[in-house]
């Protein structure tokens, strides 16, 4: 997998899982995304500080050919599962480097960050102790792909403005008129705006009632809130998402930084799957 997941302290421990970490740039310098070379507040700092929009680039196909070297020695192939196409060029990379190293893979486009990468890796370890093979693994995560339902709150406008992704009068009227704009990684893959809420408790009750829906229709439990340096806020939402689902299990991670250069500090996000009924 690569930086653009949730990338859990299970996964870091896990001897069967391989994180290939993205990089980050801000102005001439460059970062490697892998919480040790820019830690978490020092990322948000830059952010805050940097007078050019910061960047996130893909791995080199060299990169992701080193790791596949060595895996040859313990694997006759891999599943690599990563962020979508639409939004990274990293699974090109990382199939470039397996062709480099002529090493077998299964790649997977999550059509998604976050989470909804990281809960194909969860689903593709279960399969794995179920003993199914890597080919039927990847056939199954393939189709699961649409199964990830995502809300997302954009915590800083300037943010979304200095991108590109905003006009000046649009940043302008949003911010006189508290606008909080709600974005989505659609099943296709892309991140785009599909609603605008007028102020934050509203915006979270937007968040909230999609949630419950899925849960009475689906019976979804599982829900994870991914955060842009605001633990307290998606800790509240935590606690009024209880309040409608008490027996919900929630949990509580960082934006990936490659989502938190574009989305800003604030930017909360509300994610799960729909559970898997017949693939």
């Amino acid at each position: 997998m690569d930086t653009t997941g949730f990338v859990t302290e299970e996964f870091k421990a896990h001897p069967d899982v391989y994180i290939v970490p993205l990089n980050i740039h801000f102005g001439t310098e460059e970062f490697v995304d892998d919480g040790i070379d820019l830690t978490n507040d020092e990322l948000y700092k830059r952010i805050k500080e940097a007078t050019s929009f910061p960047k996130t680039s893909q791995p080199s196909a060299g990169k992701f050919a080193e790791l596949y070297d060595k895996l040859k020695n313990d694997y006759e192939c891999a599943i690599a599962v990563h962020a979508s196409t639409k939004l990274s060029g990293t699974i090109a990379s990382s199939t470039a480097g397996a062709e480099m190293s002529d090493f077998k893979i299964y790649a997977i486009d999550s059509l998604a960050l976050s989470y909804g990468l990281s809960g194909l890796i969860e689903r593709g370890l279960t399969l794995e102790k179920q003993g199914l093979e890597a080919m039927e693994i990847a056939q199954r995560l393939e189709k699961e792909t649409a199964d990830f339902r995502n809300y997302i709150l954009i915590g800083n406008l300037s943010q979304l403005y200095k991108g590109g992704r905003m006009s000046g009068a649009q940043y302008y009227l949003g911010s006189l008129l508290q606008i909080k704009p709600i974005v989505q990684l659609t099943p296709d893959g892309e991140l785009k705006p599909i609603d605008k809420v007028r102020s934050h408790k509203k915006a979270i009750q937007y968040l909230i009632n999609h949630a419950k829906k899925d849960h009475d229709e689906y019976g979804v439990q599982r829900f994870q809130i991914m955060h842009g340096h605001v633990m307290k806020e998606a800790e509240s939402l935590k606690q009024e998402l209880l309040k409608e689902i008490p027996a919900a299990d929630i949990l509580i991670g960082d934006l990936s930084s490659s989502l938190a250069v574009h989305a800003g500090e604030g930017t909360v996000a509300l994610q799960w799957r729909k559970p898997v009924l017949s693939h």
